[in-house]
């Protein structure tokens, strides 16, 4: 590396007596009586020294002149007499209204130079140039004033330009530029040389060029309006208002004849006519012949002088400061399509590139339908106007804006002091330019209003260009009155949260009457409002997948415009509401969990002793017969497959991210997330890539979400579980296989019995016997399943008595040696034998209560009425007898995974929505929705598991 460095040299650190050698890169001396050039990259003679030889500046001789001939004359290669003095660089000089002349006709060199004056009387009225070399016709107010080229008293000379003293001329103008955000007020050397002057020639003379100048010195001043001051605006206003008598231009009142068109009037209301009052004569549609419409913007565009440019369309990026490839540049105006561009650009670039300010008028063209093509004017919003020293533009209340027409870009001019030929010391730049284009409410033609465009002006103060750096946007955004829509939502959130606070009553009433209590207490206050917060949460959830589905239809299907999607600082709404419906779901997931984790269950072993064995009485030394043992391998069977059903849902969880992810990223349904008129799935990479709508995103994440598993449970329902195998059906008939009942509560006084007693009475036997009692069921030779006689019904909604729920508790406390004091057990035995002895009790009295045991705590069998399975709640209050209803499907599977499908899917959705929206990435969002069902299903099988244990008594080494 430092064999190929080089040190860094610049043309203003090389001196007086050293030039810039741009071979070299580096600074170089000058030869004797040799000084730098004004440029810096090359030397020149020194005063009084002529040249003898030059190599482009870069090998000079000279040579001193006579004492006689001590000047030079202006191309340095020869010396000449002056007679009336040198300038500072040695050439000779002249006074005002003489030229300088070194030779005669043929050029011969003269050996003294003349000082011609130049005839400013009638006929010639000339005078020098600005070089002084040459004598030309004086300005025309000169003539028209002093019929000469002198402005002598009483007649005023103001920007190089003569005027009668008696004729009226307008205030004198403060030539101030004010910087607001810096709070720094300049005196402009441009508004000091050319204000009063333009305002006096728009004025006396109606000259459109000055007119043009003062107007744009008006819009460098942010076309700020003070009642007291006669700066650019002020002077502008009074001539405004002055020459009414003039006329107008188009028809248009506030376009005076010879005048720029700078205002659209301080009237209050006025702005919102000029925006809503007229629609813009032309219609817009996305699909069909007409579809990709382009806005065809045109801008009449002005130099700071005043004199026109030339007409200009916006396509190819005028008013975009980023740079970008035309394709993306011109998307810009594709109706429909969002757009936005951002970037820093470097303060210097900005100084090279927009040395001179140019000034826009926008318009919009139209086929007027006769096939004259029309303008339409675009009003501008200035964020930086003030009147009367005060931002009026600020707010949302356009009846307080004052819309103006001209603007521009950069203004590096205005901020220069002192001398123009100086760099500034403050800039001005359209930091932030937006185009809105607002549809116009319930059209269904695409009918839109005058667009308007909203400038932000950033003032910086310069100190080091190279380091110093803006943020500049540029946008186009298509918008229309949510308020109908935001009036709908609400009415659906009141309507759907009023019937949701229904419907969480009813179940907390169901609660209640399952949980045996009546009193209304602090815990049935917090069960309501979970049970609220999981309805609200539906509700949010319905609400937002409907206006997600909603605007991704009627947004992409339209062909004529007749809805525009919702602004992003319009979608804090709905981000909102998605996330409560996140939040409220979350609650009413872990209500779900805890709820499942903590329910009592019961294997009920219907398995009797087969014959007697003899065995050895511990302690006695004697051998007594006793019942054969029966076997708990069953129920250890059971137990696993219930804990292996635990967390089994409809659908594939793995399988419902992994093609939700397919068809967002792959297939590229993610695409119709973009805020643009497309409806198409794949996009060129050359293409511009309009931002992403919040609100499709959820909308085409959530319809894929719903429709997926909307297919998976139907493929589940309809082919797997009928063909392949139904594990909760299964474990049904294992139950019955295994001569095994499952009893399970919920709630303290409601929950669901499997009955699996064996309808062979045994089941502890071989294969062989096994495969004979199947094969008897098969063929009809056996009695049915069901609990009662001659039915199949084996799965009942129970809901039991007090009486029985005390007794069941009684048994339990023994079983689980949590309540009691240690007392008023049996201090003989051990744990193990002690939980032993409450498990055959527990399993003794649960097939006693089943087979009508227990006259005092005995049950009845009955349909559940319609409205019952309607309502999810029991009318009939279970005082005397306990009542096991039918029940046709498995509704014992609401205590597992698998049939709160709806809860797990819903908050998935949610879940991943979230994520999405927080990052804007699918990728991530599916992982950790991923990862966040793992974890919770780790969750669920782990405290399931231990749950199981402590209420059967089955060893949690055995379940595997």
């Amino acid at each position: 590396v430092r064999g190929f460095s080089v040190p860094l040299q610049r043309p203003a650190d090389c001196g007086a007596d050293r030039y810039f050698d741009s071979s070299r890169l580096a600074c170089a001396p000058c030869g004797a009586h040799q000084r730098q050039s004004a440029g810096g990259s090359s030397c020149v003679c020194e005063p009084g020294y002529r040249m003898v030889s030059n190599n482009d500046g870069f090998s000079v001789s000279c040579e001193k002149c006579p004492e006689n001939m001590s000047g030079v004359t202006q191309d340095g290669w020869n010396c000449i007499a002056c007679p009336k003095g040198l300038t500072p660089n040695g050439n000779c000089k002249c006074p005002n209204n003489e030229i300088l002349v070194e030779r005669s006709m043929d050029g011969i060199l003269l050996n003294e130079a003349l000082c011609i004056h130049c005839n400013g009387s009638e006929q010639s009225f000339s005078a020098s140039d600005a070089s002084g070399s040459r004598c030309i016709r004086c300005e025309k107010t000169f003539i028209q004033v002093s019929k000469s080229c002198d402005c002598s008293n009483p007649n005023i000379l103001t920007g190089g330009l003569c005027f009668l003293a008696q004729e009226g001329l307008p205030p004198k103008g403060v030539a101030t530029v004010r910087f607001a955000q810096l709070g720094i007020t300049l005196t402009s050397a441009w508004f000091l040389k050319n204000l009063q002057s333009s305002a006096s020639a728009c004025w006396l003379y109606s000259n459109l060029t000055a007119c043009q100048a003062l107007g744009n010195m008006c819009v460098m001043n942010m076309n700020s309006l003070s009642s007291s001051s006669t700066d650019a605006c002020g002077l502008f206003q009074y001539i405004f208002v002055s020459t009414a008598r003039v006329g107008i231009v188009h028809s248009i009142p506030y376009w005076r004849h010879n005048l720029p068109w700078l205002y659209y009037g301080d009237q209050p209301g006025l702005a919102s006519q000029v925006l809503e009052k007229n629609n813009f004569p032309t219609t817009f549609s996305f699909k069909g012949t007409d579809k990709d419409v382009k806005l065809k913007f045109i801008a009449a565009s002005f130099d700071a002088a005043g004199n026109f440019l030339k007409w200009q369309s916006l396509k190819g990026g005028i008013l975009q400061l980023c740079p970008d490839t035309q394709t993306k540049l011109n998307a810009a105006y594709t109706f429909g399509t969002t757009y936005q561009q951002s970037c820093k650009i470097s303060v210097s670039k900005i100084l090279l590139d927009f040395a001179n300010p140019v000034f826009y008028d926008l318009f919009l063209e139209y086929n007027g339908g006769n096939g004259q093509q029309h303008l339409w004017a675009v009003p501008v919003l200035n964020l930086n106007l003030q009147y009367n020293e005060k931002f009026v533009n600020q707010g949302s209340n356009m009846n307080n804006w004052l819309l103006t027409r001209r603007f521009f870009l950069v203004d590096a001019l205005s901020g220069k002091e002192n001398d123009l030929g100086k760099p500034p010391r403050v800039i001005r730049i359209a930091s932030k330019i937006t185009i809105s284009i607002r549809l116009v409410p319930h059209t269904q033609r695409g009918t839109i209003y005058p667009p308007l465009i909203t400038v932000a002006y950033t003032d910086l103060l310069i100190q080091n260009p190279e380091t110093q750096s803006v943020t500049v946007s540029f946008s186009v955004s298509y918008e229309m009155n949510q308020s109908e829509a935001q009036i709908q939502t609400d009415i659906a959130l009141g309507v759907l949260g009023g019937l949701a606070v229904l419907w969480s009553l009813l179940k907390t009433a169901g609660w209640k009457r399952r949980t045996g209590s009546s009193i209304i207490d602090l815990q049935t206050v917090f069960k309501f409002l979970l049970f609220y917060a999981g309805d609200l949460a539906n509700v949010f959830f319905i609400i937002t997948v409907g206006t997600g589905i909603y605007w991704l239809v009627f947004f992409k299907a339209q062909q004529f415009v007749s809805v525009l999607l919702p602004l992003p600082s319009q979608e804090e709404d709905f981000v909102t509401y998605i996330a409560c419906a996140f939040s409220l779901k979350a609650l009413q997931f872990l209500h779900l969990l805890v709820s499942q984790l903590a329910i009592d269950i019961f294997f009920i072993d219907w398995e009797r002793p087969k014959g007697k064995v003899l065995k050895a009485v511990e302690g006695e030394g004697v051998i007594k017969s006793a019942a054969a043992p029966v076997s708990i391998w069953r129920t250890y069977f059971i137990a696993n497959e219930w804990n292996e059903i635990q967390t089994v849902r409809k659908i594939n969880p793995l399988f419902q991210v992994l093609a939700v992810l397919f068809f967002l990223e792959v297939v590229g349904f993610s695409n119709l997330a973009l805020m643009d008129a497309s409806s198409s799935l794949t996009r060129s990479s050359e293409s511009y890539v309009a931002p992403w709508s919040r609100i499709l995103r959820f909308g085409v994440s959530a319809a894929l979400w719903i429709a997926i598993a909307i297919l998976q449970v139907i493929f589940f329902a309809v082919f797997y579980e009928r063909f392949v195998g139904d594990k909760i059906s299964q474990f049904v008939d294992l139950c019955c296989v295994s001569n095994i009942s499952v009893f399970l509560l919920s709630h303290n006084c409601f929950g669901h019995y499997i009955h699996g007693r064996s309808v062979h009475g045994h089941a502890d036997t071989n294969m062989e016997e096994i495969n004979m009692n199947l094969k008897r069921e098969a063929e009809n030779l056996c009695s049915q399943r069901g609990l009662l006689p001659n039915t199949d019904g084996q799965i009942f909604q129970i809901s039991i008595s007090r009486k029985m729920r005390l007794h069941y508790d009684w048994i339990h406390e023994t079983l689980t040696r949590k309540r009691g004091p240690a007392r008023l057990l049996d201090s003989s035995a051990n744990t193990f034998e002690q939980s032993t002895r409450a498990y055959n009790a527990m399993n003794k009295f649960l097939s006693s209560f089943i087979d009508h045991g227990h006259k005092e705590m005995d049950y009845i069998v009955k349909d559940k009425l319609l409205l019952e399975r309607i309502l999810g709640m029991e009318f009939m209050e279970p005082i005397e007898k306990s009542i096991f209803y039918n029940d046709e499907g498995h509704s014992f599977s609401d205590v597992l995974y698998y049939g709160n499908e709806t809860t797990l899917l819903i908050f998935d959705i949610l879940f991943f929505s979230v994520v999405d929206l927080a990052s804007q990435s699918f990728v991530l969002a599916t992982i950790l929705t991923y990862l966040q069902q793992e974890i919770f299903r780790f969750i669920r099988n782990t405290l399931g598991q231990k749950n199981l244990a402590s209420k059967t008594l089955v060893d949690e080494r055995f379940l595997i």
